[in-house]
């Protein structure tokens, strides 16, 4: 199986899906207020994690996940669980900002930061975006540019505990300057690309980047 051969259609919640797609249609939750404080614009805090997903929760054992990483890189990658959790681990403090409105603040995360991941991989000097792949078949893209950042982790840990399996465990991406669509849950594979190519949200009406400060909902 290619690593696009994951299928979504007809597992997802076709409601849920719909739905969100309205949203970007019509341009719920847009406020057209950007302000810089710590709450982004069109935003509201809670102590809650909300649980959003596509309808599927893998059930994926430790032994059984590993990451893939190759695309436009010098040094393709394939960490098993003990690979991953061989590289220097790293803890980071940040908030969350759902394209839902919700934002929780002062989340601990422990994972492998993604410039580590870069400085293993070396990436191409042509290679400007990433593709995140994940275990439900999920994908979704970003500028090469954002996962360099130093805030930037591939996270196995929450709050001290191992990451359950509905907010994305074994190991999720966490990109906090972008709407959390972004941070790829049960991550499976990372490929760098020399092209822009949207993933799931994005081809339905979701923007391309994401960024909560500029309201970047969708496209």
């Amino acid at each position: 199986m290619s690593e696009d051969d994951v299928p979504v259609s007809g597992k997802s919640k076709d409601k849920l899906v719909a739905a969100k797609q309205a949203w970007a249609q019509e341009g719920r939750f847009l406020t057209g207020s950007h302000s810089r404080n710590r709450l982004p614009p069109g935003q509201h805090e809670t102590v809650d994690w909300p649980v959003l997903d596509l309808g599927i929760q893998p059930n994926l054992a430790e032994k059984d996940w590993s990451l893939s990483v190759g695309g436009a890189v010098e040094n393709p990658l394939k960490w098993s669980w003990d690979d991953f959790l061989a590289q220097p681990q790293t803890e980071l403090v940040s908030d969350i900002h759902c394209v839902t409105t919700w934002s929780r603040y002062d989340n601990t995360w422990n994972g492998v930061s993604a410039r580590h991941l870069l400085a293993m991989a070396k990436p191409r000097a042509s290679a400007r975006f990433i593709m995140f792949r994940s275990y439900d078949g999920y994908t979704t893209n970003v500028p090469l540019a954002r996962f360099a950042d130093d805030d930037v982790l591939l996270a196995h840990s929450w709050q001290g505990e191992k990451l359950t399996r509905e907010h994305g465990g074994p190991v999720r991406v966490v990109i906090p300057k972008l709407y959390f669509w972004k941070s790829a849950k049960w991550l499976r594979a990372i490929t760098f690309m020399d092209q822009d190519s949207p993933g799931y949200w994005e081809l339905r009406g979701y923007h391309d980047e994401g960024d909560p400060w500029t309201e970047q909902r969708y496209g």
